[in-house]
């Protein structure tokens, strides 16, 4: 069980020194394009609630 154990922590430990981390630069860029997209599918949902909201109380 413990070698179990120990192979384990040893595969993990090789995998994440294969691992490529992005860059301050595009770590920054992911960020920011995340915030912008995030904005804009608030605000399109926000747009279309609205939207839904005046029908609505156009029916009833």
């Amino acid at each position: 069980m413990i070698d179990k154990i120990k192979k384990f922590f040893n595969d993990v430990i090789k995998e994440m020194k294969k691992v490529t981390w992005p860059t301050k630069a595009e770590l920054q860029e992911s960020t920011v394009v995340v915030i912008v997209v995030s904005i804009l599918f608030a605000f399109f949902t926000y747009i279309i609630d609205i939207g839904l909201v005046q029908i609505l109380k156009g029916i009833f």
